[in-house]
């Protein structure tokens, strides 16, 4: 949500294989871009972790620091990751599944190793805080999820930063809305 309509607003990074299945929406405000982003899933028997990681993750990123040599960005979105053991209720349990294999898990931390901060961390450093759960043995309920919905910014932006949030209370999807707060 923003109170400020965008300069421009654009779908994809500029890649047909990637833009056809409609996985980024770009706005341009004057002081950053914001990029919403659905990360492929690997998928089961991790049938699609190759894509992600050999060709998903690098375009993305090449989209990003484009982006970032004219100002900074803030990307957000279903990631399909869980960074850290922190970031999942069951680690040991989900070593080698989709969103959570060393790969992917290594993928991201090369995005962020390029500037961007989570904004989550920043401001929550311990687990427990999930932003998926199964719908499966009443897992919302017993707070057994993934937190795999991520804000990232450039860390240009870090100084503008006032919080992180995620709103588990807010129900309807197996996913709970994650959102900051800048002063722009």
């Amino acid at each position: 949500m923003t109170r400020q309509l965008p300069l421009l607003v654009t779908t994809g990074i500029g890649i047909e294989k990637h833009d056809n299945e409609g996985r980024i929406i770009s706005a341009e405000f004057p002081g950053f871009y914001l990029v919403n982003v659905y990360t492929p899933n690997s998928g089961r028997k991790l049938a699609r972790l190759d894509y992600r990681i050999q060709e998903w993750t690098p375009a993305f990123l090449g989209y990003l620091l484009s982006l970032t040599k004219k100002k900074p960005a803030v990307f957000c979105g279903d990631m399909n990751v869980a960074h850290h053991g922190i970031d999942l209720a069951r680690p040991r349990e989900h070593a080698q599944h989709a969103g959570f294999t060393s790969e992917e898990r290594m993928a991201f931390s090369k995005i962020l190793d390029t500037g961007f901060l989570d904004t989550f961390r920043i401001f929550h450093t311990g687990g427990g805080h999930y932003t998926w759960w199964s719908y499966q043995k009443s897992s919302r309920a017993r707070n057994v999820g993934w937190r795999i919905d991520y804000f990232c910014v450039s860390a240009s932006l870090r100084e503008l930063l006032l919080d992180a949030f995620i709103w588990p209370f807010i129900s309807g999807s197996d996913h709970c809305p994650v959102g900051i707060e800048l002063s722009v």
